[in-house]
């Protein structure tokens, strides 16, 4: 029913996007350099369940409202490029703080750590572009339902998304502990985060593609 050239569309897609730094990277490094691991993993499933909600979205057709409405699709875009823009500022300027910084962060109970992962991943731009802009163009409503196709390749996504997110959970504390010593790879590392956030605002505002109905 899907393509094998689908499946690794969405596949390289999914990685290319989520080894980019972006809101749910940061969130997810941030809070388990201050708080754990555990937290870090809590705040993941929160991210999980932001993903269930796109798919859901994706599923039942939310991308045909885009495709009908391209100015509501346009501004959903340009919120999110400046959002980016905002991340983007908020690493580079003076006194900017990397990810991978140590900080002093207040212990979040379990429910907010899972609360602000899924607002995170809600709020993420990339994340809405994937499912409103992206993953549509893979499915063929002639190889069968278009539900289950968007279905599928979702979850390949998440699966990705998940993989990688999770390892870099795992890592978070040792590559913080790696950076701590070494203050102008930290620094170094914040510029990269900085610039390629940015950039990726600049191609979000700049491009042209457009959600099809399914």
């Amino acid at each position: 029913m899907i393509e094998t050239t689908a499946v690794t569309g969405v596949a390289a897609a999914a990685l290319a996007m989520v080894l980019t730094p972006g809101p749910n990277m940061m969130y997810l490094v941030s809070r388990t350099v201050s708080q754990g691991r555990r937290a870090g993993l809590i705040s993941l499933t929160g991210v999980a369940a932001g993903f269930l909600v796109y798919l859901t979205a994706a599923a039942v057709g939310i991308t045909a409202i885009f495709a009908v409405v391209p100015e509501l699709y346009l501004a959903v875009k340009l919120a999110g490029a400046l959002y980016l823009g905002w991340l983007a500022w908020k690493t580079l300027r003076p006194g900017g703080i990397s990810a991978f910084a140590p900080s002093e962060l207040p212990a979040d109970p379990t429910r907010r750590l899972f609360t602000m992962g899924l607002v995170t991943n809600l709020l993420n731009p990339k994340i809405a572009i994937m499912y409103m802009a992206l993953i549509p163009q893979f499915v063929v409503p002639a190889h069968g339902r278009v539900w289950l196709q968007s279905l599928s390749l979702g979850a390949v996504q998440i699966g990705v998304a998940l993989t990688v997110n999770g390892l870099i959970v795992l890592a978070a504390g040792s590559i913080a502990a790696f950076l701590g010593e070494r203050p102008l790879w930290l620094r170094a590392q914040r510029w990269v985060t900085g610039t390629m956030l940015g950039a990726i605002a600049v191609l979000l505002a700049t491009d042209r593609a457009r959600p099809v109905p399914a």
